[in-house]
């Protein structure tokens, strides 16, 4: 299986969807075949390689968090499946754009870079919006880094928003900075 992922993502870099490369008028993809194909188009700057006809599954909800400097657009992994899934084989995402993970409470969660293909950046926040740990341009990972070797960063919180590395310095956000949660998160599970 790791085989044929591996071989997809090569197709999909050998014609240029990634790369852009591609013909003029194609739409460039900002994930391969093997990401999330319920990651909304808003957080992606181009297409969802991911996506067919056949998958038939909605996009996952997305949300405005306030932060110092500008407003986020966040898609929402609320469920395990989704958590799993996360940023991985995403390789463009808009400016001021990510994911927010939601957890039923505010424990210590690790995170890896298992087929993230961009540097990320993480952030853990407590319940009331308060940021409390930022970890800046985690390494990117390939589709054949061994588990070993990813990158992996820990901290302690109920959510934890994924953006492109770099992204939480330009957008002023750092430990102890308060974000602007919506009500909505605060009451999902």
């Amino acid at each position: 299986m790791a085989v044929l992922a591996s071989f997809l993502a090569f197709v999909v870099l050998a014609v240029g969807g990634v790369a852009g490369f591609g013909t003029a008028g194609a739409a460039k993809a900002a994930t391969l075949t093997c990401a999330n194909p319920r990651l909304p188009t808003a957080i992606l700057a181009g297409s969802n390689a991911a996506v067919s006809s056949e998958v038939g599954a909605t996009a996952l909800p997305t949300l405005q968090v306030g932060a110092p400097k500008t407003t986020l657009t966040l898609a929402v992994a609320q469920d395990e499946a989704n958590r799993d899934l996360g940023l991985m084989c995403v390789t463009a995402l808009h400016r001021d754009a990510g994911m927010i993970f939601v957890f039923p409470a505010a424990e210590s969660w690790e995170f890896w870079m298992k087929n993230t293909v961009t540097p990320l950046d993480m952030i853990w926040i407590a319940p009331d919006g308060r940021v409390m740990t930022v970890a800046a341009n985690v390494p990117a990972a390939t589709l054949q880094t061994p588990v070993a070797n990813l990158a992996r960063r820990r901290g302690k919180g109920r959510f934890v928003i994924e953006l492109a590395g770099g992204e939480a310095a330009r957008d002023g956000i750092a430990a102890g900075t308060m974000l602007s949660l919506p009500d909505s998160l605060r009451s999902m599970r």
